[in-house]
C-alpha cells in the first residue's frame, strides 16, 4: 500500500505538462465524458505550464498596496487592539527564611503524605454497601 502512494507521488512529481486525461477517475459525468473525448482525440488536452502558473500565483500573494508604506499603515490599523492593554507589571516576592528545619519537615510530610493518601477515606463498609448495590437483583 504505501509503495502504491510512493508511485502515484512520483508520477504527480514527474508528470508532464500535458494534461492525460483518465476517465475512470472522473468525479462527475460530465467530467468522465469531457476524458473520454481527450482521450479518443475529439478534444484537445490542455496543456499546464506550472512556471507561468507559479509565476502568477507569486504576483497574486501579495497585492499592491502590501508593498507600500499605506498598506502597511492600514494593516496595523485593522488589527490595532480597540482597547488599552496596559504593560504588565514585574512583581517581586521573596520568602523570608526562617530558619527553623521543622517547617520544611511538616512540609515534606505533607507533601509525601499526599501521594498515599486518597482524598477520602473509603471504610470496609462503604465498600460492602457498594458491592451489596452491584449485584442483580434476585
Amino acid at each position: 500500500m504505501l509503495t502504491t502512494a510512493i508511485e502515484k507521488l512520483l508520477k504527480v512529481l514527474i508528470m508532464s505538462d500535458k494534461v492525460k486525461p483518465n476517465s475512470m477517475e472522473s468525479p462527475t459525468h460530465d467530467a468522465q465524458l469531457a476524458a473520454e473525448r481527450m482521450a479518443s482525440g475529439e478534444e484537445k488536452t490542455p496543456v499546464v505550464d506550472y512556471e507561468a502558473d507559479y509565476a502568477a500565483a507569486q504576483e497574486f500573494s501579495v497585492s499592491e498596496i502590501d508593498r507600500k508604506e499605506e498598506g502597511a499603515n492600514a494593516a496595523e490599523a485593522a488589527t490595532k487592539s480597540k482597547y488599552e492593554i496596559p504593560e504588565p507589571e514585574e512583581t517581586k516576592t521573596e520568602a523570608q527564611p526562617t530558619g527553623n528545619p521543622d517547617d520544611y519537615l511538616e512540609l515534606a510530610k505533607e507533601v509525601g503524605a499526599s501521594k498515599d493518601e486518597a482524598v477520602t477515606t473509603v471504610s470496609d463498609d462503604l465498600v460492602q454497601k457498594a458491592l451489596e448495590k452491584g449485584q442483580a437483583k434476585k
